[in-house]
């Protein structure tokens, strides 16, 4: 993605993560359910629509957010599906699914920093928010380690979803609180938070769209309201493009 349409890190850019994690698990099983797509059948429809939105980026030479975010709430949704075919469907252990994914999320990481992120010139955030595909494939495979995890803590930790949110966010604020500093501009601390932010997401919510609280297509609705909120409401700063790093 050209950078005139990324983010900046700071606490507008996490809040609004961290809003759309929770959408993007609630996307995911109104996906699968409501519509009535399963865990597989709706994953063609979402890599169309990404392709669509990358596709699109390239030509808008305009100064906004909307294709990351888009693209953010896809991948996420996209991630839950897969989370839950693959250990749901399959019926694949959990604990060996997270393994698996923290090794492929590693190489994949490794991968895109030998071949495309290896810039040490570049002290921008654009360091580690790169939008490329190398990012998004990480962001994929982050978005279904945490996915799982969110899924581990509620049903084999015996947590239920509360309880796996109650013990999941304060890890995310933890992360937060220490890299407040610096270290979320460092690569493997960024994608750590990321993973936690997912785990963390996932079971806050699959907890507010329980049956007991909102059910899930008002949950759908008001975690998506809130996203669109926040992103319009605070606004961050405007750059100017000459300042900005060519996309």
């Amino acid at each position: 993605m050209q950078s005139i349409h990324l983010p900046t890190l700071g606490p507008r850019y996490w809040i609004a993560l961290c809003i759309a994690s929770v959408f993007g698990a609630n996307m995911g099983d109104f996906f699968a359910r409501n519509m009535g797509l399963g865990h597989v059948a709706g994953l063609p429809f979402l890599a169309a629509a990404l392709a669509i939105v990358m596709v699109t980026e390239r030509f808008d030479r305009t100064m906004h957010q909307i294709y990351y975010w888009v693209a953010i709430i896809i991948v996420r949704t996209a991630a839950t599906n897969f989370a839950d075919f693959a250990c749901g469907d399959l019926k694949l252990p959990r604990l060996g699914v997270m393994a698996g994914l923290a090794i492929i999320l590693a190489l994949a990481l490794w991968t895109s920093w030998q071949l495309l992120w290896r810039q040490p010139a570049d002290k921008t955030d654009q360091a580690v928010l790169r939008a490329d595909l190398g990012y998004w494939i990480c962001m994929f495979v982050a978005g279904t380690l945490g996915t799982v995890i969110g899924d581990y803590c509620s049903h084999n930790l015996h947590l239920d979803d509360g309880g796996a949110a109650l013990l999941l966010s304060p890890i995310v604020a933890a992360f937060f609180l220490t890299g407040r500093n610096g270290p979320l501009r460092w690569l493997p601390f960024y994608w750590s938070t990321v993973v936690a932010i997912r785990a963390a997401g996932t079971s806050v919510g699959d907890f507010i769209s329980g049956r007991h609280m909102l059910g899930l297509p008002l949950s759908t609705l008001v975690t998506g309201l809130a996203l669109v909120a926040l992103l319009a409401i605070w606004r961050e700063p405007r750059r100017s493009k000459q300042l900005l790093p060519a996309g």
